[in-house]
């Protein structure tokens, strides 16, 4: 790999050759001391005009080359998303003063790694995926309750993946490790590269 000078003073829980082996580290840290999903990431994306939006999300694996969460294809995000190609993260633990930021590219993941995650949520999980037209108006509570249980009728103790219900990807061009320093002295490592195929670059940033 191609790194820059910020190489040489990188150590601690900054080390290592893999920007993906880091950051399952440090989830694995905040998995032991967050009290509440260790694994929520605040999700950017931008609208057809521009105009930026953000909620949490739960990102559901860190693979070799790539972040992975899930959610209704036809929801405000899941529109932004196909139709950007692109967005941003961060997930920030407070229980260890750090962050990681992400920026990248996005695609689908709705095969066979979509079907075995929505097999391996709870049943009122994957019926409720069926049921909620998220990001769309709704009436009342009661009609959802009532959506609920017209599709676990329909779809009984087993049902499919829904087709508008799948992963997204976001394979990065852009990780940066943020630690707390003292007297707002922050350490920031930036992971960076043109595109997935690129070769990573790393820098050290000021605070």
């Amino acid at each position: 790999m191609d790194y820059g000078d910020g190489m040489t003073d990188r150590e601690g829980i900054f080390a290592g050759d893999d920007p993906f082996v880091i950051a399952r580290r440090w989830l694995s840290e905040a998995e032991g001391t967050e009290p509440n999903d260790p694994n929520a990431i605040a999700l950017a994306t931008v609208d057809t005009s521009g105009l930026p939006n953000v909620r949490m999300v739960l990102l559901k694996e860190i693979e070799d080359d790539a972040f992975v969460f899930y959610t209704n294809y036809e929801s405000a995000k899941g529109v932004e998303l196909d139709s950007a190609g692109k967005a941003g993260f961060v997930m920030h633990w407070k229980s260890l003063r750090r962050q990681v930021r992400v920026r990248g590219e996005i695609s689908r993941e709705d095969g066979p790694q979509a079907d075995a995650y929505y097999a391996s949520r709870s049943l009122k999980s994957r019926l409720g995926a069926w049921a909620s037209k998220q990001s769309r108006p709704l009436s009342s509570r009661a009609s959802l309750v009532a959506e609920v249980a017209k599709v676990t009728a329909r779809h009984g103790t087993n049902p499919s993946r829904p087709p508008f219900w799948g992963g997204y990807r976001l394979k990065p061009s852009y990780i940066e490790f943020w630690a707390d320093g003292a007297f707002r002295l922050h350490d920031r490592f930036v992971w960076s590269r043109e595109n997935s195929e690129e070769r990573w670059s790393v820098e050290r940033l000021n605070p």
